[in-house]
């Protein structure tokens, strides 16, 4: 593992400097799995929405482990005992909670290993550097998996309703896609965390950032995550991934083995995702599909090849969004003039050129513990009910919507 100076300072353009706290923290920052984060956008196809979203997983994890160590210096000053290996622990389940995420995020999440999700994914890259690690990540996995039963606010600050990683992705997303609607009150969020019971709770005075918190949380869902052109985009690169897989079974040729060509030829499923299809997942990063989508724009498959070059010139799907279901009358509608755009006639190949998708915009979800606020008197309550804002209850609804995608000439 490296050696030398491991004392090092990280200049953020969000949060300043970040001060890697240990030398084992410094260790699994330079692992090969985490640098990997590098080359993986956190928003997946949003940059052809928003140019400046080409932040990645690398900046995220790292930012929302500086929050983690705020988190923990505030909860310490209020006397909640946490000691050095929890805090090293929690520290680092937070570093490495996205560590298995794949080329584009979440758009291409199912595409490639299919039915694996990132979690699982993360859980074993961590089991196998803990292996390496000598056991020292013994306690952040625990924490990790909600296993560390003496204290369960650790894995609520990794992954609840108001966790450092919905802190982070949050402020990080607004900044870099100039969303003003992302920006909450983090250091004032943060400072006014707590701990009641063993849960992880917000003081009282804490409720309006809250409030803040949970509607800004649902506007981003609306302006950046589920924004329309990106769902169009994300529609397109997954079409073309699924194009090419289909080839590849046919016995197309698609380039030299690499591993995105195992995930093309292999149908991976989630109980017999090997050892194998791990160390060739953790190869794949967004250039990979990128270089080879410039290549499939000259393949000898013309469904292939025209998508390719479409996505490359951001020629892009239209796509409607509605409450109501997408009509069977309407979804073959815009499969015929799908097949006037492209001159194709085969069923199958229409899948390619007309998606229908549903979105779910969940803000706030109150089972599982929620976000409770601590009263004066020591009392809790659900964030939903404390507040005076009537328009909060509302978040806990989730919102449906329902879209088709489809081509114009």
């Amino acid at each position: 593992m490296p050696s030398g100076n491991k004392s090092k300072i990280i200049n953020d353009p969000l949060h300043g400097f970040l001060t890697i706290p240990s030398a084992l923290v410094y260790d699994v920052v330079q692992h090969p799995y985490f640098q990997r984060l590098r080359r993986i956008r956190q928003l997946g196809m949003s940059e052809w929405v928003y140019p400046g979203a080409t932040h990645t997983r690398f900046h995220h994890a790292l930012g929302a482990m500086n929050l983690m160590i705020k988190a923990v210096e505030t909860l310490r000053r209020k006397g909640v005992e946490i000691s050095e290996d929890e805090a090293e622990g929690v520290i680092l389940g937070i570093l490495m909670h996205d560590i298995g995420h794949g080329p584009y995020s979440h758009t291409l999440e199912y595409t490639l290993a299919q039915g694996v999700n990132h979690e699982r994914i993360s859980l074993m890259l961590m089991e196998r550097m803990n292996a390496e690690f000598g056991g020292s990540l013994d306690m952040a996995i625990a924490i990790f998996k909600g296993e560390y039963a003496a204290k369960p606010f650790l894995h609520q600050l990794i992954s609840g309703q108001l966790d450092m990683d919905r802190l982070d992705y949050l402020m990080r997303d607004s900044f870099y896609t100039g969303v003003s609607e992302g920006i909450v009150g983090v250091e004032r969020l943060i400072h006014m965390l707590n701990v009641k019971d063993g849960d992880l709770v917000v003081e009282e005075k804490g409720i309006y950032s809250v409030e803040k918190f949970l509607v800004a949380r649902r506007l981003m869902y609306w302006q950046v995550y589920l924004h329309k052109t990106v769902l169009a985009a994300d529609a397109l690169l997954v079409a073309i991934l699924q194009r090419a897989r289909e080839m590849a079974k046919e016995g197309h040729a698609l380039g030299s083995y690499h591993p995105l060509m195992h995930f093309l030829f292999k149908d991976v499923k989630p109980e017999d995702f090997t050892d194998e299809d791990l160390d060739l997942f953790v190869q794949l990063d967004d250039i990979d599909i990128m270089s080879a989508i410039k290549e499939w724009q000259f393949h000898e498959d013309r469904i292939l090849q025209e998508m390719s070059r479409r996505l490359l010139r951001r020629q892009l799907p239209k796509i409607k969004v509605q409450l109501e279901p997408i009509t069977e009358g309407l979804r073959q509608l815009m499969r015929a003039q799908a097949a006037s755009v492209f001159g194709v006639s085969d069923e199958k190949v229409l899948d390619y050129f007309v998606y229908v998708g549903v979105l779910k915009n969940d803000a706030y979800k109150s089972d599982g513990g929620g976000i409770r606020i601590m009263k004066k008197d020591g009392s809790l309550v659900d964030v939903a009910e404390a507040s005076d804002n009537y328009n909060l209850a509302s978040l806990k609804d989730t919102v449906t919507k329902h879209y088709i995608t489809y081509w114009e000439q």
